[in-house]
């Protein structure tokens, strides 16, 4: 499997560039879910909402991560009603955990692959669905990621390198 050192930037919260290129990122969470809404179940199926938090927070660091993760969904849900508030807590959850994971995993290993994306993912999906069953106490519920969520894994996984390692060259 290919891995690439991928240049990796650390912003901290006083900077001004920190805000930017994480309301960049929060503007691509806003944007791409409502192409995916479009499809029935297609937020559900292909999870937009957290595409540019993977991406945010692997090259710039988790707290770039951390604002696109809170902030997508809360102004998506405000603005356009997805995702509906009573599930906006376990997208909340699962998006402070991508952000987390991602910004480990970059920091750690200092380049980027599939496997690790992977890695990623599926650690923020299974901590994840464990949280959102204690919030909602129903397993069935909490494993609809991967019952149908998973060509949205896909997408991050295989996008999210994508667009790390050709799309942002800076």
């Amino acid at each position: 499997m290919e891995t690439t050192t991928v240049r990796l930037y650390r912003f901290g919260y006083s900077e001004v560039r920190t805000y930017l290129v994480a309301l960049a990122f929060v503007i691509g969470n806003m944007a791409l879910p409502q192409m995916f809404h479009i499809v029935p179940q297609g937020g559900m199926m292909w999870l937009p909402i957290y595409f540019f938090t993977l991406i945010g927070a692997y090259k710039y660091g988790w707290v770039v991560g951390l604002l696109t993760a809170v902030l997508s969904p809360v102004l998506n849900s405000a603005l356009f009603g997805m995702p509906a508030p009573s599930v906006l807590p376990a997208i909340l959850m699962k998006s402070v955990l991508l952000a987390a994971a991602a910004g480990y995993a970059a920091h750690k290993y200092q380049r980027v692959s599939v496997p690790l994306l992977l890695a990623v993912v599926l650690s923020y999906q299974l901590v994840g669905t464990l949280g959102e069953w204690c919030m909602v106490g129903d397993f069935y519920a909490a494993a609809q990621d991967f019952r149908i969520g998973i060509p949205g894994m896909l997408l991050q996984v295989l996008g999210g390198f994508a667009f790390i390692r050709y799309v942002i060259r800076k």
